[in-house]
């Protein structure tokens, strides 16, 4: 509470609360000098509240991730230490949920299916979610399709990767680009709002797929975390008639 209750930590917390920023994203946001605005992110980031991630795209970029999860059990803590019946209820978000999400990467083959396919099992069916890819593989890479098997229970044989053509004229509530690359590729989603994930390729960890399988894991995990956030934001849409046909 201490930590965050600073006007600026608060406002690049509320910032980073949208989406993953860039440094000078962040000074745009709060209009601070840059080395004032690094300043609060260092004491963010030694409370474990913020973390960096190098941009896969362009290393000489940063991106900063609010860690939600943490931050909820900071400040559910902090609640209950001021008065037990402050510790707040369980939510469920899944019985409420509704509305459409594009989950975009480059390849479409890892990031963005794991996406998709983990908020559709989080919201039972009463989200609308898509993925696509600025430049799609072939094909799922093999990892993708044995990690939610193995850890989530979700069978992707026979899943097709797709490009962004494919998504072209649907509406959709939330876009989240999961790459720093795909993130810079020139699109129109319309009244849709656009959210940054910065993750990391998972086929890129290592040269092998038995070798890369963990980072696979890692990245399915922290997409399964985001997408619990994810999905307290969505509530029931009147979808458009375009978009009713298009389902049709």
């Amino acid at each position: 509470m201490r930590m965050a209750a600073h006007p600026l930590r608060w406002a690049l917390l509320s910032d980073l609360a949208a989406s993953d920023r860039r440094v000078r994203e962040l000074v745009a946001a709060v209009d601070e000098p840059q080395s004032l605005v690094s300043y609060h992110l260092r004491l963010l980031r030694s409370a474990g509240l913020v973390t960096m991630r190098r941009s896969n795209f362009d290393g000489r970029d940063s991106y900063y991730h609010l860690d939600l999860a943490r931050c909820g059990t900071a400040f559910a803590e902090a609640a209950s230490a001021l008065h037990p019946a402050l510790a707040p209820a369980a939510a469920s978000p899944s019985e409420t949920a509704g509305g459409a999400v594009l989950f975009l990467c480059t390849g479409n083959s890892a990031r963005s299916p794991m996406a998709e396919a983990l908020l559709r099992r989080r919201c039972g069916g009463r989200v609308e979610v898509a993925s696509a890819g600025s430049h799609p593989r072939p094909a799922l890479h093999p990892n993708t399709v044995r990690v939610m098997r193995e850890c989530y229970g979700i069978d992707l044989r026979g899943h097709r990767t797709g490009g962004l053509s494919a998504v072209a004229g649907r509406r959709f509530d939330y876009v989240v680009t999961l790459c720093d690359k795909v993130r810079e590729v020139p699109r129109d989603h319309g009244s849709a709002t656009s959210v940054h994930w910065s993750l990391p390729d998972p086929p890129a960890a290592a040269g092998t797929d038995d070798a890369s399988y963990p980072e696979f894991r890692r990245v399915a995990a922290e997409l399964d975390v985001r997408n619990r956030f994810l999905s307290n934001l969505l509530t029931p849409t009147l979808r458009s008639a375009d978009h009713v046909e298009h389902r049709n």
